[in-house]
C-alpha cells in the first residue's frame, strides 16, 4: 500500500479487493515441507488416500497468503502497530491451481481513549477460489497509529 492510512481513514463497510494469485503444486510442497509436513500436504498418493481425495496447502500457507495480499492493498506498512490477535477458519482445501481472490471489509473503528495515538481496524478478510468458495477467513483487529500520534512522542 503506497497511501498513508491512519486508523482515521479506515470507514467501516468500506472494503478492499486484493487482488489474486494462483498456488502452485510445488509452492504447497515447498511450504509443507519445510513447515506442515503431513503427507496430504507433501505426497501426491498420500494426498489421494486421504480424506481430501488430493494434494491439498497447509492452512497456515493460506493464512501467509492471506497476509501477504493485506500488506500489499489494506496495511498501511508506515502506521501499522500488529495485531492483539485474530480468530480464522479453514473452510475448504486450497489445491494446487487454484486462483486464490483477497479482499477485506472494515467492519469497526475505535480510538484508544486511553492512548489516542492507537486506533483498532476490526475487519474480516477471505480468500476466495476460482468457484468462488471462500476457502479462508479471518477476522482479526489490526492496530494503527492515528494523526494524534504525530503530535506526541513516540
Amino acid at each position: 500500500m503506497t497511501d498513508v492510512r491512519y486508523a482515521e481513514d479506515y470507514k467501516p463497510g468500506e472494503i478492499f479487493e486484493l487482488g489474486a494469485r494462483t498456488i502452485t503444486e510445488q509452492e504447497i510442497v515447498e511450504f509443507a515441507t519445510r513447515y506442515d509436513p503431513m503427507p496430504f500436504h507433501i505426497d501426491r498418493e498420500a494426498a489421494a488416500k486421504s480424506i481430501y481425495g488430493g494434494l491439498t496447502a497447509s492452512g497456515w500457507q493460506s493464512c501467509l497468503i492471506m497476509i501477504g495480499m493485506m500488506h500489499k492493498g489494506f496495511i498501511c506498512s508506515q502506521t501499522s502497530l500488529g495485531s492483539p490477535g485474530m480468530e480464522f477458519k479453514w473452510l475448504k482445501p486450497v489445491r494446487p491451481g487454484d486462483r486464490l481472490t483477497g479482499r477485506v471489509e472494515v467492519e469497526e473503528v475505535r480510538v484508544s481513549r486511553s492512548k489516542p495515538g492507537l486506533g483498532f481496524v476490526t475487519n474480516v478478510a477471505t480468500l476466495t477460489n476460482q468457484l468462488g468458495e471462500i476457502v479462508y477467513s479471518t477476522r482479526n483487529v489490526a492496530i494503527f497509529r492515528t494523526r494524534a500520534a504525530l503530535n506526541s512522542v513516540p
